[in-house]
């Protein structure tokens, strides 16, 4: 470690002396005991001066605030990770806090979770709890500290402990990306001080019932905690407001008493919402929240109050005539289209970063965000309330979490002392998360389902908490004694598969519910490449195709990009340089990306084994990756984004691997009529080889498709390397989608018969190579920027195909950048990627903070397959 550390900046949080507030600690000073010789009693009084410490923020890992302090180089570029000694955190850290009280009559409570592993808890010198009782990520912990509390300033102290998750039930990153060396120890939620009088009003909550399927009313039942703190019998009348309706009820507790107060429609009539307003997806309709208030009052002064939002919706996840998961949102059938979420890889909470990254999931048309593990913060779940995004939370594989299940793979076998931390886990991640509608599950198994003593203490916890969302016992298809049957599958893929592979009905393809799977790594754009790895680094990764790849995996099995260079050489030809290889890596994602969304939509209505749902594995990574993400760490735009967006756009016209047929998906919620579906075949320099229209074409809503018609199984003069043009227009001649695809007459084959875990083999590939020939062609554009106002601005961009002869644009790709050159990120596009033929042209327009220019003026970068890279101004 770095000689010399800076000192921390006071951390010293003034606590409320309201009744019922709760104030997080500001932040803190952390050291590592290899330095601290004092004793913990000195160490957590205050007055300590700390002399040397790191200053750290209020949820932080031991590593994100030495990364803040400049002790280590950036470990997201090239390996600087492994520059930073590991040993350094094979030791306990201490976490000091100091706050102020004015106001010693009040009670005084110490409630946090999210320290990981375990910890140690002293207050003003005074031991509070032992890492015997602090232990585990997930658990919830509430102290009393009332008489420990002094007026002026109070010190906190956590002596940290080094996490293991192999050994303790916290969080870890399995194969998603390199390791943090610390192992993420710390503290990553808020720490708070809450103050009240002498009776504390805990666990309030509202269980809602939606009546089904008329949705005419809803009934809320509200449930509280009242607790008599003090010595004395009192009694307290808890009041407020849940959404519309007034509740009230006075109790009288003994000294030390808990009692749940439970207000039902049957006592507070205007419980019952007639009509409710009631939380759709943001696909499917609005996201109306309720408000729970309450307060308990001891002779007439406030005691203590809680908040909470709310919302009336239903979810059903039953099992379907197959045995896969179909879910239903207030009883209608929802195919889940989303994708694997990860947070920062040192557990940063950004809040603008992961706005921006949620309104990139709706931007892309999913509708859901599976966490497996790193179950992130409060605020996270409050913004995918709002936004109407879906979550699938719940325990990580291939660690300590499923080490009595999971046979020969990571994580040691439960002790007695795990399992009253998994309950504890559950339930204070069940009463967290409970109140959230975009939860609408808890996958209490990821690769394995628990055993029987496991999942009962689940499903313990879940019930006491009022939990009404499904529970899921595996991601994988898997069962459990109590729950029984997962009804989803985790076949993979996790590396590259043709295009092809999601049409069929097998292993990944589009049926049922598949949980995780992709077709593995995605490579970044060269704007995002040269941000994370070293010149030799790049020269690595396109010259050998089977290095090793430090930012792709530490696990054997993904430590390459073998078989995908193997494809991208095989399909497209080898590369010839950098620039190359990125070019073909876009292409090929695109391709691939938009197939797996595309099959699992076109067989969402299927009368036999049709799909039910898809995770693409994954929407981002944590760190600069090589592997399964639509978006970079930079939060750049790729193939694979784009790919994501065509198959999900709301009205798509798309073609089929498997048969060759031209299909209608409507994800509109209401039926389209009046549609024209026009299919051209194309030679690469633009030749025309077939065309066919169809009209008069209608097609139902909320994900029913509808063929259009069959392309021939063989056309005359076509090369073996094609173009098929898709264009579907409304009543009116408007276009309404517009898709291209490039394709072979020589298909990929595939070889079932050798599947594994993560791939099938691919015994010989499609010919896309003719694609190399393809003439240069000129796009110009024409652009300008509006600004609002508050802080965004608009770039309408026409781009137009001017060149001669008969060559089409291919993946036409427009990136707004600044000054330098370097992109204006994130930047949520219209449209982008788009092929345009000879005298066509797209109007897109691209939406971004006026902030992220820097002041330079917009201007935009238009490349493509067979595009010459171009700047031009879009002011």
């Amino acid at each position: 470690m770095a000689a010399g550390a800076p000192a921390p900046r006071p951390q010293v949080t003034a606590v409320a002396s309201t009744p019922g507030s709760a104030t997080a600690l500001a932040g803190y000073a952390i050291q590592s005991t290899a330095k601290v010789t004092d004793s913990a009693a000195a160490v957590s009084s205050p007055g300590y001066p700390a002399a040397g410490w790191y200053p750290a923020g209020p949820r932080s890992t031991v590593l994100a605030a030495l990364l803040a302090a400049g002790v280590y180089p950036d470990p997201f570029y090239s390996t600087h990770q492994q520059q930073i000694p590991a040993a350094d955190f094979d030791v306990p850290w201490w976490y000091r806090s100091d706050f102020t009280v004015t106001d010693t009559a009040a009670r005084t409570y110490l409630d946090f979770s999210g320290v990981i592993s375990a910890a140690d808890v002293f207050v003003n010198g005074r031991p509070i709890a032992t890492a015997a009782d602090v232990v585990g990520a997930y658990t919830r912990h509430e102290f009393d500290v009332t008489d420990l509390i002094g007026e002026g300033t109070n010190t906190v102290a956590f002596r940290i402990q080094p996490n293991d998750p192999r050994k303790k039930l916290t969080m870890s990153w399995l194969d998603w990306l390199q390791p943090p060396p610390d192992e993420n120890m710390g503290i990553v939620r808020d720490v708070t001080v809450r103050r009240g009088g002498p009776v504390a009003l805990r666990d309030a909550h509202v269980v809602t019932a939606l009546a089904m399927p008329s949705m005419s009313t809803a009934d809320l039942t509200v449930k509280a905690q009242v607790r008599n703190d003090s010595a004395a019998t009192v009694t307290a009348t808890v009041a407020g407001t849940a959404g519309p309706a007034a509740v009230s009820r006075s109790v009288t507790l003994a000294p030390g008493e808990t009692r749940t107060l439970v207000f039902s429609p049957a006592d507070h009539p205007a419980l019952r919402l007639s009509p409710p307003r009631v939380w759709w997806p943001a696909t499917m309709g609005e996201q109306p929240m309720y408000g729970l208030d309450l307060t308990a009052t001891v002779n007439g002064a406030p005691s203590d109050t809680a908040r909470q939002s709310f919302a009336v919706r239903d979810v059903q996840a039953p099992l379907n005539a197959d045995g896969a998961r179909q879910y239903r949102i207030n009883g209608r059938p929802l195919l889940v289209k989303g994708a694997g979420w990860s947070p920062d890889e040192f557990l940063r909470w950004d809040r603008t970063y992961v706005e921006d990254r949620l309104k990139y999931a709706l931007d892309l048309g999913l509708n859901t965000l599976r966490l497996e593990g790193h179950i992130e913060p409060d605020e996270f779940f409050d913004l995918t309330d709002r936004y109407g995004i879906l979550t699938l939370p719940g325990w990580e594989c291939c660690s300590k979490w499923e080490g009595e299940v999971n046979g020969t793979e990571a994580g040691e076998r439960w002790e007695p002392s795990d399992y009253p931390v998994s309950r504890a886990s559950m339930a204070a991640e069940a009463a967290r998360l409970r109140h959230h509608p975009s939860v609408i599950s808890f996958l209490i198994g990821s690769d394995f389902a628990p055993n029987e003593e496991i999942e009962r203490g689940y499903l313990d916890a879940l019930r006491a908490a009022d939990w009404t969302a499904p529970v899921v016992p595996a991601a994988s298809d898997d069962s459990s004694p109590v729950t029984g049957p997962s009804g989803m599958k985790m076949t993979g893929p996790y590396d590259w598969v043709p295009p092809g592979y999601w049409y069929e009905k097998r292993e990944g393809g589009a049926t049922g519910f598949n949980s995780e799977t992709s077709a593995g790594p995605d490579v970044p754009t060269l704007d995002t490449l040269r941000r994370m790895m070293s010149p030799a680094e790049l020269e690595t990764l396109w010259k050998n195709p089977s290095a090793a790849q430090y930012h792709r995996s530490p696990s054997r099995t993904f430590a390459t990009l073998a078989l995908y260079n193997a494809a991208l050489a095989g399909r497209y030809g080898p590369p010839t340089g950098l620039d190359d290889y990125v070019r073909k890596a876009q292409l090929a994602q695109y391709e691939n990306v938009r197939a797996q969304f595309e099959a699992y939509a076109r067989h969402a209505k299927d009368a036999s084994a049709p799909s039910t749902g898809v995770i693409y594995w994954m929407f981002n990574s944590g760190w600069t990756s090589l592997q399964w993400q639509l978006v970079d760490r930079f939060l750049d735009q790729g193939g694979a984004y784009f790919g994501a967006k065509k198959a999900n756009e709301p009205l798509h016209i798309q073609y089929g691997y498997g048969d060759r047929s031209v299909a209608v998906v409507n994800n509109r919620p209401s039926a389209s009529s009046g549609l024209t579906a026009r299919v051209t075949l194309f030679t690469p320099a633009g030749e025309q080889r077939y065309d066919r229209t169809v009209t008069g074409l209608s097609v139902a809503g909320a994900g029913a498709s509808s063929t259009a018609l069959t392309v021939p199984e063989s056309v005359a003069g076509l090369p073996t390397t094609y173009l098929a043009r898709l264009l579907l227009t409304d009543g009116a001649g408007r276009e309404v989608s517009r898709n291209v695809y490039w394709l072979s007459t020589r298909e990929d084959v595939l070889d079932y018969g050798n599947s594994n875990w993560y791939s099938t083999p691919t015994t010989s590939y499609a010919d896309l190579r003719g694609l190399n020939a393809m003439q240069q062609t000129a796009v110009t554009a024409a652009a300008s920027t509006t600004q609002d106002g508050a802080g965004t601005s608009t770039t309408t961009v026409t781009v137009r195909h001017t060149g001669t002869g008969t060559t089409p644009a291919l993946l036409t790709d427009v990136h707004l950048v600044g000054a330098q050159g370097d992109p204006v990120l994130p930047v949520r596009w219209s449209d982008n990627q788009v092929s345009l033929w000879p005298g066509e042209s797209a109007t897109l327009t691209a939406t971004y903070r006026t902030g992220d220019l820097r002041g330079s003026a917009p201007r935009l970068r238009i490349s493509g397959w067979n595009t010459p890279t171009a700047t031009v101004p879009a002011g």
